[in-house]
């Protein structure tokens, strides 16, 4: 992982941010207010299981650009596969909400979730 010019503390206490993506089929700049959380020093975006638009944007394009408290800072946005992981997010406290939209087996297999992983 590459160190951000920003403080992380700082940027973690925000839960709500804009993500900035590539349109996958128009190549257009596409901007959506989204939640993210740090888990473990991680910065993870998911949501709800189903499809989403900005997950389709950053599998064909990884780059992002990562809006909160007032900076706009590059980033990629890195598919997270690995079982343990998504279940020990979805089981944090600051993330239980999304157990109250689908079981916990099923957000583990099927929720979106990237990490941030910022640019130099």
């Amino acid at each position: 992982m590459t160190r951000m010019r920003h403080d992380t503390d700082a940027l973690a206490t925000q839960r709500t941010i804009d993500l900035t993506t590539t349109g996958r089929k128009t190549g257009m700049p596409r901007r959506i207010e989204i939640w993210w959380f740090r888990v473990d020093g991680r910065f993870v975006i998911t949501g709800t299981p189903g499809r989403r638009d900005w997950l389709a944007n950053v599998l064909a394009d990884p780059r992002v650009v990562i809006h909160v408290d007032g900076a706009d800072l590059p980033a990629r946005a890195i598919p997270i596969e690995d079982l343990e992981f998504r279940r020990h997010v979805f089981t944090r406290p600051h993330t239980s909400w999304y157990g109250t939209q689908a079981e916990l087996d099923r957000l583990v297999a099927t929720a979106p979730m990237v990490e941030i992983l910022f640019e130099a």
